[in-house]
């Protein structure tokens, strides 16, 4: 049976993050990116010759949760030293802080991924999954994840 792919992409989201065990690098200060998620689907065609509804993201759920994570959100790792004043900032509702096990495109890409996967495994009955997932924070840099 053919295989196909698709991708969508998923951007505009303002994303400020830090990663505080980066103490060789500027990557250890708060900082944000326009980031974009390009997210490749792979599967059957359905019997409108789609690989991939793009349409159910919004039905769904998918696009309104991503931007609850990324669209002008701060994002730190649950096991900051400094959460705790993150947290304050968030509870003075001077920024809309998310916590995640860990941050970083790498780990960005691999949450998209999971998330979008299930989903669309449970919406296509298995016939359509996610490839891979690339984060992008600017033209230049990009991670990728893949299973």
């Amino acid at each position: 049976m053919n295989e196909y792919k698709s991708t969508k992409l998923f951007d505009g989201y303002s994303t400020a993050f830090r990663q505080w065990r980066a103490e060789h690098s500027h990557c250890k200060f708060l900082h944000g990116y326009a980031m974009k998620f390009k997210v490749t689907f792979t599967g059957r065609l359905d019997e409108l010759n789609w690989v991939c509804d793009f349409g159910s993201f919004k039905r769904n759920g998918i696009k309104e949760h991503m931007s609850h994570m990324f669209d002008h959100t701060t994002i730190v790792a649950k096991d900051d030293p400094y959460l705790k004043h993150f947290q304050d900032l968030h509870n003075s509702d001077l920024v809309q802080l998310r916590i995640m096990d860990d941050v970083g495109c790498e780990k960005f890409a691999e949450y998209v991924f999971k998330l979008i996967n299930d989903q669309i495994k449970i919406e296509t009955n298995g016939r359509v999954s996610v490839h891979k997932v690339q984060c992008w924070e600017h033209e230049d840099n990009m991670a990728e994840y893949s299973e």
